[in-house]
């Protein structure tokens, strides 16, 4: 729960520190994987080059965990942080629910998705104008947080698990929601630096905003009131 004021509940900090942590181990982790052979193809098998549609570079040691080349050593991080991922997920979303930051927060109302309103905050982010007034987040990052939350990272999730071999004995109907291993992989690939996109604009767009006033209010809590940030000291 957030006390009155608060910018963010306890449970909306703890979900975002752990899942950027699982997030930078799996993408890491998941460029060492890639490394052991670097080409995308579609459909259920493919394994020549001259049959990928996307041939990968080769990851530096620095970019990757661990910092050299170890198939199962990457696999071995790979598959304990997607299950910090996935059940850090849940957790996050069962208390989004309870709570009502979902409902309250994360879902934009009819009237903020008019093109007319889109458009208007986009202008404002153009001018780095990022305190227009519309609640404790605008247009635009309610539906990136959505699309992160409700797309992404599940899409993640269901794809990891349509490339395991026993997920897929197990529930085969995976694989072939996503039409075979092979472009499950490549959707896991693709999805995966999306991730890495919505990273790189989060950070800029935190730089931007108030570096300082975000990161207390993500670890402290913070206030709505921004100009006024003694009032949630006060009330700790």
């Amino acid at each position: 729960m957030s006390r009155p004021g608060q910018r963010h509940a306890l449970s909306t900090r703890l979900w975002h520190w752990t899942n950027a942590l699982a997030l930078i181990v799996l993408f890491m982790s998941g460029l060492n994987i890639s490394n052991a052979h670097p080409f995308l193809y579609w459909g259920e098998w493919g394994f020549m080059p001259q049959q990928a549609w996307l041939a990968v570079i080769d990851f530096p040691g620095w970019a990757t965990i661990p910092g050299y080349y170890s198939l199962a050593a990457a696999r071995d991080w790979h598959v304990v942080f997607s299950i910090v991922l996935a059940f850090s997920l849940l957790a996050f979303l069962i208390a989004a629910a309870i709570n009502g930051h979902m409902t309250r927060d994360l879902f934009a109302r009819a009237r903020e998705w008019r093109p007319a309103s889109i458009a208007a905050d986009i202008r404002h982010h153009l001018r780095l104008d990022f305190d227009h007034g519309r609640g404790k987040y605008n247009v635009l990052q309610k539906i990136s947080y959505a699309a992160v939350i409700f797309g992404m990272i599940p899409l993640m999730i269901a794809t990891g698990m349509a490339m395991s071999p026993g997920m897929e004995a197990a529930w085969p109907f995976l694989t072939d929601i996503f039409g075979g291993r092979q472009s499950a992989r490549s959707i896991h690939f693709m999805t995966a630096w999306a991730l890495f996109g919505f990273f790189v604009a989060h950070i800029a767009l935190v730089l931007l905003s108030g570096p300082i006033w975000q990161l207390k209010a993500m670890i402290g809590g913070g206030s709505e009131d921004r100009d006024n940030p003694e009032q949630s000291d006060a009330a700790a």
